[in-house]
């Protein structure tokens, strides 16, 4: 194989950089974020080594440039099936790394300004599936409190639920960060771009927490223990969302046997949805919501909500929230495919 040349190894460098400098430190420490980034430059560079047959000594800056950007979320949709919402996604993040590219590198800019150029696919609002108060109570029901996992899985889809906050929010939730005994007790919680809100809490979701923390943490918790932790990792290890997701998912099919709102292929989000509609047919103002869920902006949380015409007028009357990430240096060596060349996964065709 030709050796890389000057151009093509610092563009590797550099995304690189991006996915193991950037991206943690400048745009999100949440593991989903970090994983969509590097999986949109992954489809990217797959697309140039097996769609238009680049190799590491013909990478360069003009692979990047809009026309074979179109061509990409052609490809997505087409050949991966991937939805508008998912190629506006992907284009988001590559659009991100072309502003980074750019600044690094003043002669890529005009990489990043004329893929902002690009149109995003049009979207179809998909309405999350609610759950009524009757589900919600069924599927808390639905834990075997007789077992360990049973009475944790029931604490986390209480806290889940009671404060609405977002999965990874939840998990990355630390012992510290519960004040339980506070003449109100409540939970600071970090969302989006490291904003802390306080999320209080109701007397049986406080008893359900303390309870499973005598249990799961003992009687002297460590403060920078995450609260819901692998059991394989330890204390300091987070409890993932797959792992969440296939325990949601069991208890979800006992709970649907009583209760048939209850979806089957039940998620975290829905109960995050179900607890902000909750607080809406409760008569909480829409801003007060907003603020919960952690929404820079209401109408966000209007359109998250499906809040209707009449609805917003009413609310607004009433006025008062790893190792998968490490990549290796192979420019280095200039051997191998071109994902192996820039230190990003292969996808295959």
């Amino acid at each position: 194989m030709k050796k890389a040349n000057k151009e093509s190894t610092a563009l590797a460098r550099h995304i690189h950089s991006f996915l193991a400098e950037y991206v943690p430190s400048q745009k999100s420490q949440s593991e989903h974020t970090l994983r969509s980034y590097e999986y949109a430059i992954s489809l990217f560079i797959g697309f140039l080594e097996n769609e238009k047959g680049i190799s590491p000594e013909k990478l360069h800056g003009d692979n990047f440039d809009r026309g074979t950007i179109e061509e990409w979320l052609r490809w997505l949709a087409e050949k991966r099936g991937c939805s508008p919402e998912t190629c506006n996604n992907r284009l988001a993040s590559l659009r991100v790394f072309l502003k980074y590219l750019g600044g690094k590198d003043i002669s890529m800019l005009y990489l990043y300004e004329t893929a902002s150029c690009i149109q995003r696919r049009k979207e179809t609002h998909r309405k999350v599936k609610g759950m009524s108060k009757e589900a919600v109570r069924a599927l808390m029901v639905a834990p075997d409190t007789s077992t360990i996992s049973g009475r944790r899985d029931l604490a986390l889809i209480v806290t889940i639920y009671s404060t609405a906050a977002r999965i990874d929010e939840v998990l990355s939730m630390k012992v510290k960060q519960l004040h339980l005994d506070a003449n109100k007790p409540n939970v600071t919680i970090i969302g989006k771009g490291s904003k802390i809100r306080t999320l209080y809490l109701l007397p049986k979701a406080v008893a359900h927490i303390k309870s499973y923390l005598r249990e799961h943490h003992g009687t002297a918790p460590n403060p920078d223990a995450y609260v819901f932790y692998s059991r394989n990792v330890g204390s300091h290890g987070k409890l993932s969302q797959m792992a969440v997701s296939k325990r949601l998912k069991i208890h979800a099919a006992t709970a649907h046997e009583s209760c048939s709102e209850v979806p089957l292929g039940l998620h975290a989000h829905q109960l995050r949805h179900a607890k902000a509609s909750h607080w809406l047919d409760d008569g909480m103002n829409i801003v007060q919501i907003s603020f919960l869920l952690g929404h820079e902006q209401v109408l966000t949380t209007m359109v998250y909500l499906d809040v209707t015409t009449e609805q917003e007028a009413k609310a607004l009357v009433t006025l008062e929230d790893e190792n998968d990430r490490k990549v290796s240096k192979k420019w280095k060596t200039g051997a191998g495919s071109l994902a192996n060349f820039c230190g990003v996964r292969s996808i295959m065709k």
